[in-house]
């Protein structure tokens, strides 16, 4: 309890300090919300890799998928670092940075808003971005309550909510994005040493990796699918890798990260940076949580939250005082980022325009105090429905979590993919793709919670036998729906779509240290 607490005090201090720091470049809408377009490739790569992962990954998903497919739950961190973090990169990361530049848009809804023509669109994206960021950011409080109460015995759930969301809360209206990018970059460097320091300290107390591996083929809670790197149900493990992964390409905090990088250079790096970090963490999480059939956990009593803690438990004091801090690292890492995404685009994207319509142009003053009372009320009402949660066992709040993600991957990613290569996309197809994304994961939730029975329908019931799968065809579905529904409604395209595109065509002059030319 006193390493645990000394990591913590000083953990605290420097995030703290930070905030403190870089207030000075928080003073308009565009530093704040973006760090002034000028973010390096270190930063910007671990706040995209720290946004990525955060406790949910490491307590929930880890202990939930390890224990289902054993080692082969290695696949979904590998995917998450090939798919969800070089791929984007390669994708989304130069496109993103140059056409929102052009366009001057700060946010995922203002560019939909812009991109698009159409104001109503960057309403219903502000909308469902807040609506469905809240249950997200919920859901990063439940991975630490068994954490504390194993290092802090007798220290109630809602003393570690609170706590968290007060200092997060304090870095960021302090320091703004470039604040939690530092944050991010200090935060991340813990998550690597931590995950490192946590799988050789659990293999060497079960023997090593050969005799872990011989465990869980012939232990009591094993067997050889789990020993297996192919896994015990390879198509259900192919839908985990998809969600977890491709779901990132639409998610506006994820995206938002290509906005606020500095220049070409900074994004070749920043790719490599991002992939190895994504490689370390999230296939070093899932190798872990591979291995949680070698101790005796009831999850039909205690749920999967309880396996990585059974894991860590017999651990020396001074590795579960560094998985505290990896864990809130993780957490506060992401909080930041989520917070960030909605105080802003509540803001930006909804507020402002209803008043520009009015005649009532809000000031740059008056932006910066609204995203700053909405990254309070963010954070507030995320901790109460985390506190609630936890402590009724709400099963409507638990399916929210759970939803959230691919509600919004399945409304956002084909609409912006899209939207930065083909100049053919229609408002029409966008409209679609968000009723598409959303009203399949509203339908999810409503089976989830046994409102109604689609199983005895051979595909609805095998779409909706969880939020996975449902993720996952709210995705792909829209990726098929965009182009279908576009070339249908060509008269919905909007005017001046050439123009936005030029930018891709523009001729600059560049240092020869900056880019080489053809």
């Amino acid at each position: 309890m006193v390493v645990t607490t000394v990591l913590l005090v000083v953990f605290f201090a420097v995030m703290l300090g930070i905030g403190v720091y870089c207030r000075k470049k928080a003073t308009d809408v565009n530093g704040f919300v973006l760090g002034g377009r000028s973010v390096g490739p270190w930063l910007t790569a671990f706040a995209y890799g720290t946004s990525y992962f955060s406790a949910v990954i490491f307590v929930g998903y880890a202990g939930q998928f390890g224990w289902r497919f054993g080692v082969a739950s290695t696949w979904i961190g590998l995917g998450n670092a090939f798919i969800g973090s070089l791929l984007a990169w390669v994708v989304l990361g130069r496109r993103t940075r140059v056409m929102t530049q052009h366009l001057g848009s700060r946010t995922m809804p203002d560019f939909f808003g812009i991109r698009y023509a159409s104001n109503s669109l960057k309403l219903a994206a502000s909308a469902i971005t807040f609506i469905f960021l809240v249950p997200y950011t919920a859901s990063l409080f439940n991975g630490l309550s068994r954490l504390f109460e194993m290092a802090y015995p007798g220290v109630d759930y809602e003393v570690c909510v609170i706590l968290m969301a007060v200092l997060t809360g304090i870095y960021v209206l302090f320091g703004g994005y470039m604040a939690t990018a530092i944050n991010d970059f200090i935060q991340g460097i813990i998550m690597l040493g931590g995950i490192v320091t946590v799988i050789v300290a659990v293999l060497n107390n079960n023997g090593g990796f050969s005799a872990a591996l011989d465990g869980l083929a012939n232990g009591t809670n094993g067997g050889p699918e789990y020993a297996s790197f192919f896994g015990a149900d390879p198509l259900f493990l192919l839908f985990v890798v998809l969600l977890t992964s491709l779901g990132t390409w639409g998610l506006p905090q994820m995206v938002g990260k290509f906005y606020a990088i500095k220049n070409e250079d900074s994004i070749k790096k920043g790719t490599i940076i991002s992939t190895v970090f994504a490689i370390i963490v999230a296939g070093g999480c899932y190798f872990l949580g591979g291995f949680g059939r070698l101790y005796n956990v009831d999850v039909a009593k205690d749920g999967f939250d309880a396996v990585i803690p059974a894991m860590l438990s017999n651990l020396p004091d001074i590795v579960i005082g560094i998985v505290i801090v990896l864990v809130l690292s993780a957490s506060m890492s992401t909080l930041s980022s989520l917070v960030m995404t909605s105080g802003s685009t509540i803001t930006l994207d909804f507020i402002s325009p209803i008043k520009a319509k009015k005649g009532k142009d809000m000031t740059e003053k008056g932006k910066m105090l609204s995203i700053r009372l909405f990254i309070v009320l963010f954070i507030i009402v995320s901790s109460a429905i985390a506190i609630f949660q936890h402590n009724s066992k709400s099963l409507f709040i638990a399916q929210m979590m759970g939803v959230s993600w691919g509600a919004m991957a399945g409304a956002f990613l084909a609409p912006f993919l899209y939207g930065l290569y083909w100049k053919g996309v229609t408002k029409a197809a966008v409209v679609a793709s968000f009723i598409f994304g959303t009203g399949l994961e509203i339908v999810q939730l409503l089976v989830s919670l046994n409102v109604f029975s689609v199983s005895d329908v051979p595909v609805l019931g095998f779409v909706f036998q969880n939020s996975l799968y449902s993720g996952v065809f709210a995705m792909v579905g829209g990726l098929v729906l965009v182009p279908i529904v576009s070339l249908i409604t060509k008269k919905s395209k909007p005017d001046g779509v050439d123009g936005m595109f030029e930018c891709y065509n523009a001729t600059k002059t560049v240092n020869i240290t900056d880019s080489l030319g053809k």
